[in-house]
């Protein structure tokens, strides 16, 4: 009776002391922040302490604008270290913690701010091209970073310099949220300006912006032919004068230009050439008959050239047309130019025929060595009498009642 009596005591002592224990591991006792500081700078540890009075070590939450965390405890002589990683520590800006504790939640704020020494240059700029003339602007945006890609402070200063021609400039900027910036107006002139900027002995990379014409102004075109005989073989060419804008700067090469004829008849045609040194050319080949063209080119949308008069000779004053085979073979020539030789090969030769007065069909060659050949062949013109139209050069020769056999 006596030993079960001891055995009872025992066993309710170990019952009570693994109680007590479980709730000392459960209960997150007193714990009070032992870290004053609240302002980190980037690239520092930071640690917060709490002291505790019992075993528990309850998670810190952590977030800041780069994400959110939960950190493990190490509990050492009744403190609890909580350390922040520094993946997230060295990032500038607000960060909040909250204790997780199961009987009192402390929570709080640190401020991480960015070393005072530049490292780096994040730098912006554009557009890569400006109109000369002085209204057309580019910007430079520079942000001034740390070791850890940190924006410095506001009211960091930043050096600007550019330089064109034989001009240097350097102007002071301050960050103010975050960034600094420049506008950097064009010149009168043509050109490039180079830029860079510093602050706190780091440098940004060298940029280049390209200074373009301004819009082209009004020009002047001319012609150069051989002679002025519609052969419809030449080349006549046209050439504006030297295009440039209104500060005097010439017009980028590749400028394109389009020079538009008028002829007598009220047709329009087109040709076109970009310029090189300002200066743009273009081709014509000769009408082949006699013709007056009225020519002017323009740079669509911004510019135009005056109006210049050409007129052009007939070469072909009349032609022969001898008739064999039955009339089935038509010889047309030989067709001479304007110093008697043989017109050049390639000129356009139109046949029309016609049955009672009806328009059956036209056919076109060109003529080869001075002359033109048509073919009647019998399975596509049945014996008649048919009426012949022949054009060349302007010229029309009319051969009626041509019998085919």
């Amino acid at each position: 009776m006596k030993n079960k009596l001891t055995y009872l005591l025992l066993l309710i002592v170990i019952t009570s002391s693994s109680f007590i224990v479980i709730q000392d591991r459960r209960s997150n006792g007193t714990m009070t922040l032992l870290t004053t500081k609240t302002v980190f700078v980037a690239g520092e540890t930071v640690e917060l302490q709490f002291s505790t009075n019992s075993k528990a070590m309850p998670v810190l939450y952590y977030s800041n604008s780069y994400g959110e965390t939960l950190i493990n405890a190490k509990l050492k002589n009744n403190i609890l270290y909580y350390k922040i990683p520094s993946a997230i520590s060295h990032k500038k800006g607000i960060a909040s913690w909250k204790l997780l504790s199961k009987n009192k939640i402390l929570s709080g704020q640190l401020k991480i701010i960015a070393q005072e020494q530049v490292s780096e240059m994040e730098t912006y700029l554009g557009p890569p091209s400006i109109e000369a003339g002085g209204t057309d602007f580019t910007m430079l945006v520079v942000i001034p970073t740390d070791a850890f890609d940190n924006p410095a402070k506001d009211s960091t200063l930043v050096n600007v310099k550019h330089q064109f021609l034989t001009s240097e400039v350097s102007e002071e900027v301050y960050t103010k949220n975050l960034i600094a910036y420049k506008t950097i107006f064009s010149p009168l002139q043509t050109g490039k300006i180079i830029i860079g900027s510093e602050s706190f002995g780091a440098s940004s990379k060298e940029f280049d912006i390209q200074v373009l014409p301004a819009i082209p102004t009004n020009f002047y075109i001319s012609a150069k032919r051989i002679h002025d005989y519609a052969d419809g073989n030449q080349i006549t060419t046209f050439t504006t004068s030297q295009i440039k804008d209104r500060y005097n700067n010439m017009v980028a090469d590749g400028t394109y230009v389009e020079f538009f004829i008028t002829t007598a008849k009220g047709s329009i045609l087109k040709t076109s050439g970009t310029t090189i040194d300002g200066v743009a050319t273009a081709k014509m080949i000769h009408p082949d008959r006699e013709n007056d063209w009225i020519v002017k080119a323009i740079i669509e949308g911004m510019a135009e050239s005056n109006t210049i008069n050409l007129f052009y000779k007939g070469v072909i004053n009349e032609f022969e047309t001898s008739f064999t085979e039955n009339n089935r073979q038509l010889t047309v020539g030989p067709l001479r130019s304007y110093m008697n030789q043989l017109i050049p090969d390639g000129l356009k030769v139109t046949l029309h025929i016609y049955s009672d007065g009806v328009l059956l069909d036209s056919v076109v060659k060109y003529s080869n060595y001075g002359k033109v050949v048509f073919l009647l062949h019998d399975d596509i013109y049945k014996s008649g009498d048919y009426t012949f139209k022949i054009e060349t050069a302007g010229i029309e020769n009319v051969y009626e009642n041509k019998i085919l056999q």
